[in-house]
């Protein structure tokens, strides 16, 4: 092989292994599935006290990642209706699944997503500022399945894009989240 080959070689090679790496590092290496006794309990906010409250739940399933704050992503079912749900807790007006790893198949953000559009889900505040600019959001459908995950809320994204924050923020923490 002549040394122009070689080197073609070797950094196709090379780029090959670092998109494997890369990939493999997105969809498995920082996800860690989460157990339900240490988990705690699913928390919706009551329209009445504006606090989260535990919800029954069964058939928990979730992964998390310490690598990002909107990584977390739950599945479980409830026994209480959707409206109960609809009388007790806040809705959520914004909700956008977002994407989990393929391999955690219980969540599909898109089925998720078109099912609140279409209006056959519908999405609840779970926890406000979780962590400093990111919203707990939980989604029901009508057959008692539930759905979780996190994301930006309005004053996250400022805080994370360095824009001043919209009225009715609280302060951002300094040095971080």
């Amino acid at each position: 092989m002549k040394p122009v080959q070689m080197a073609i070689t070797a950094i196709v090679v090379s780029a090959a292994a670092a998109g494997g790496l890369m990939y493999y590092n997105q969809v498995y290496a920082f996800y860690d599935r989460v157990d339900a006794a240490d988990f705690g309990q699913i928390e919706l906010t009551s329209t009445i006290t504006g606090l989260p409250e535990p919800i029954l739940t069964n058939d928990f399933q979730a992964i998390d990642s310490e690598s990002s704050p909107i990584r977390f992503r739950a599945c479980f079912t409830t026994p209480i209706s959707l409206g109960t749900l609809t009388d007790t807790y806040e809705i959520y007006e914004t909700a956008e699944p977002l994407n989990g790893p393929g391999w955690f198949d219980c969540y599909d953000a898109r089925t998720v997503g078109q099912a609140i559009e279409r209006g056959d889900m519908i999405a609840f505040m779970g926890t406000e500022n979780i962590q400093y600019g990111i919203d707990r959001v939980v989604a029901f459908d009508q057959a008692g399945n539930g759905y979780v995950w996190e994301q930006i809320n309005a004053c996250g994204e400022a805080k994370f894009q360095g824009d001043p924050l919209p009225s009715g923020c609280e302060p951002a923490p300094e040095g971080g989240n």
